[in-house]
């Protein structure tokens, strides 16, 4: 049968951020019905190998079933290449026949949904009048982020910092007017040289580091602040301080993966009764969000099997219905 390969320009052309958003939605709300079956992701450490490489498999029932598996390597020291920490390819096969149906690139994939889900997060956990945002990190993640967010929250401020400023202010200039058109929104993106400047008021704060050891501290945050940890998904490494996680009312993706491979809470000694829900839980309303317009929130994000599915699941139906992406005999 025909198989569908799609590139890193089919992933972006063919799921805009809007319709991205939607599938990562209906996802998590798939998993926390219990339509998904998705055990921890596997990970191999090759002796000597500068990265590791990553098993995600993942199958959801219903009227479509579908079944896939995300094979990621991660080489923390690409980006110094100029290439993606993320690199791999999502393989989804027919859920009823075990038939491959298309093959993705795992990094534009990785992008796309990890983004989306932080902008579900977001509408669900931050408050409705929130409008400052900061971002911490300017690589692939943060490029992808920051126009997910403007989707789910009109935007006055955008703030961002790195590990050097240089970097911020390049980060900053690309993102023009243009890169908000579709959005109706055009924000200037102020680099800030350090990370304490950029969150100080941010009502909305998105962490997509490489870094071990914390960036954030809780004395930095205003108070109702919603602050989204991206960045770490191993549990030797983390970005927020033991004191901003034990403060927040914390969400996950999942409580089986956090309380397995989260380094922002494991590190600092908090085990499942502070993990007050999942996301999926809270937008099927059987777990509430944030309850007090003064709290802080915390949602922790490690990425999951089911979200690529989903992705290249909708990638594929697109794809099929406008004849578009690369068809070969498989």
């Amino acid at each position: 049968m025909p198989l569908l390969v799609l590139s890193t320009a089919d992933v972006h052309r063919l799921l805009p951020v809007d319709a991205s958003i939607a599938a990562m939605r209906d996802a998590l709300l798939a998993l926390a019905r219990g339509e998904v079956h998705q055990p921890l992701r596997t990970v191999v450490r090759p002796p000597g190998a500068e990265g590791l490489l990553g098993l995600m498999p993942a199958f959801r029932a219903g009227a479509e079933p579908a079944l896939g598996v995300k094979v990621v390597a991660v080489y923390p020291g690409n980006p110094a290449r100029g290439r993606d920490a993320h690199q791999g390819a999502v393989l989804l096969l027919d859920g009823t026949t075990g038939e491959p149906l298309a093959v993705a690139n795992a990094s534009a994939v990785t992008a796309v949904r990890t983004a989306a889900v932080t902008a579900v997060a977001t509408d669900a956990l931050a408050r409705p009048d929130a409008t400052t945002l900061a971002i911490i990190g300017t690589g692939v993640q943060a490029q992808a982020h920051l126009p997910a967010i403007a989707a789910v929250r009109r935007l006055t401020g955008i703030r961002v910092a790195s590990r050097s400023l240089e970097s911020a202010r390049h980060f900053a200039a690309n993102f023009s007017a243009a890169n908000f058109s579709a959005l109706s929104q055009v924000v200037p993106v102020e680099a800030c040289a350090t990370v304490q400047e950029a969150v100080d008021g941010a009502d909305i704060v998105v962490t997509v580091t490489s870094s071990a050891e914390p960036v954030l501290s809780h004395d930095w945050l205003a108070p109702g602040a919603h602050v989204n940890a991206v960045g770490s998904s191993v549990p030797t490494a983390r970005e927020l301080d033991t004191a901003t996680v034990t403060a927040a009312r914390v969400f996950v993706d999942r409580r089986e993966s956090a309380l397995n491979e989260s380094g922002d809470l494991l590190l600092a000694g908090l085990g499942p009764d502070h993990i007050r829900g999942e996301l999926g839980e809270v937008l099927a309303g059987t777990v509430p969000g944030r309850t007090d317009d003064g709290e802080l929130t915390v949602f922790v994000s490690l990425g999951l099997a089911v979200e690529d599915l989903a992705t290249v699941a909708s990638l594929y139906r697109r794809a099929r219905d406008e004849g578009a992406g690369t068809w070969v005999d498989f």
